[in-house]
Parts: structure tokens; C-alpha cells; sequence
């Protein structure tokens, strides 16, 4: 009997990277994810932190790309969860926020935060972002 293959804390050479995206706009979710889809990205979605905390732990995506203030859990706070389970506290973190609101060195450090992006955001900036981030968190 073949063994069944362990699902793997990188992404598979020439397999499309995981991007978890949550938000609760629906319109910021859905030019996100056709951008990444059409970068060559897998995209996943979520409404907002509970959701993305769960869709985390079960999918293991790449990057997430999260708003700050949203509803139930802020991105801050699922990305302090996100720390303490050792299955994701490796998961780098896009974080977009407000215009005029900041996290402090310390916080994004603490929570794996690879970036903050201003909204409005530039698409172009945020393909670049994902692209810098997971390539870095595999190595390339």
C-alpha cells in the first residue's frame, strides 16, 4: 500500500503559490484576488478574521493579505493568533490599512507583518509585494 503524500511546508516547484486574502469589502476582495489570479496565484478568501484565522489553520496558505479593521477579529489581532499556533507563525503577512493609520515597527515584527500598504493601494504594488514575499519564504 502506497503511503499517502505529507503535505508540504513549501509550495512545490512549478505549483501555483496560496494567497489567502481577507477582507470584509467585497469590492477590495475581489480586485485583489482577480489580480493575483491573473498574476498566476491560487487564491483563497475570507470575510473577515475569525473566517481567515480558520481558513489559515486548515489551508496553510503562503501569504495572507489582510485588512486591518474588520469585524469579529482586526488583522492585528488574527495575526497575533496566527503567531501563537505553530503551524502558521511562519505565514508572512500583507497588511493593508487605512489611510493614516500605522502599526509600529515592533508590531509587525511580533507578527510576521512583511508589509503595510496604504488604501487606496496601487494592484501593481501589492502583485509585487506577494511576488517579493513568497519568493522569499521559499527561498527563491
Amino acid at each position: 500500500m502506497a503511503a499517502k503524500p505529507q503535505k508540504s511546508e513549501k509550495t512545490a516547484p512549478g505549483a501555483k503559490a496560496r494567497i489567502l486574502v481577507v477582507d470584509d469589502e467585497n469590492y477590495i476582495q475581489h480586485v485583489v484576488s482577480l489580480k493575483l489570479s491573473n498574476a498566476g496565484f491560487e487564491v483563497l478568501t475570507a470575510s473577515d478574521g475569525e473566517e481567515g484565522l480558520a481558513m489559515a489553520i486548515e489551508q496553510r496558505p503562503d501569504l495572507i493579505i489582510t485588512d486591518y479593521q474588520m469585524p469579529f477579529l482586526t488583522g492585528l489581532e488574527m495575526c497575533q493568533r496566527l503567531q501563537q499556533n505553530p503551524a502558521t507563525a511562519s505565514i508572512p503577512v500583507i497588511m493593508l490599512t487605512a489611510r493614516g493609520f500605522a502599526l509600529d515597527d515592533a508590531d509587525l515584527r511580533n507578527v510576521n507583518i512583511h508589509k503595510c500598504l496604504g488604501k487606496p493601494f496601487s494592484p501593481r504594488e501589492l502583485v509585487a509585494c506577494v511576488s517579493g514575499a513568497v519568493g522569499a519564504k521559499q527561498g527563491t
